[in-house]
């Protein structure tokens, strides 16, 4: 089944655009309407947009070892966490202009986990939370060797201390269904190789460029 959009951008109307802040992220402020789908246009309404870009996950897999390579770092959005504000996750960027989604995929593994990465597998590409902020995710799995792997990786002029951590598949899935992984891009990362697991137990990790 095909399934055609309703309503484009088109019929959507911005009267205004405010910035309320802008520092490390930039909050906005948005007069507007839109169609509805009894065929007439809604009152202006306001709305506050958390403008935060693109941004690129990548897991990163071993298929020879049958194992993940995941960051742990601090989450100012996770201090409400009963476990820990510190979180199990992909390695992941924003986009830079003039960037394309793999070169970031790429640039991150390297600052991050030390990683250079070969190959790259498209996962999928998603809206974070579009009731309140612009960020969009395209997400990618890596096929890696990670025996030279571990150790403590970030920059320091982005506040970043990051320790690797690698689980075998079992273990992370694991971590999944225990809620010690709790973060979206991860979790539909760890959901999309629980489907693929098979299919990439053929591949051997490819040398890295």
């Amino acid at each position: 089944m095909k399934l055609t959009p309703l309503f484009t951008r088109q019929d959507t109307e911005v009267i205004s655009q405010e910035v309320l802040y802008q520092g490390f992220f930039r909050m906005e402020k948005l007069q507007l309407r839109h169609r509805t789908f009894a065929g007439d246009w809604t009152p202006v309404f306001t709305r506050e947009l958390f403008e935060r870009g693109q941004a690129v996950c990548v897991l990163l897999y071993d298929p020879a070892l049958d194992c993940v390579v995941l960051t742990e770092q601090f989450r100012a959005g996770a201090l409400g966490d009963e476990r820990s504000p510190w979180l199990l996750e992909l390695v992941a960027g924003m986009v830079e202009p003039g960037e394309q989604y793999e070169q970031v995929a790429r640039r991150e593994a390297l600052e991050e986990a030390g990683c250079a990465v070969g190959q790259l597998l498209p996962i999928c590409h998603y809206w974070v939370s579009p009731g309140g902020t612009s960020e969009w995710v395209q997400l990618y799995c890596a096929l890696i060797d990670s025996a030279p792997l571990g150790g403590l990786h970030g920059l320091d002029e982005e506040q970043e201390d990051i320790r690797l951590v690698t689980l075998s598949f079992t273990e992370a899935w694991q971590a999944l269904q225990q809620g010690i992984i709790n973060n979206a891009a991860t979790i539909m990362a760890l959901q999309w190789l629980k489907i693929q697991h098979h299919s990439l137990q053929t591949h051997n990790a490819p040398e890295t460029p």
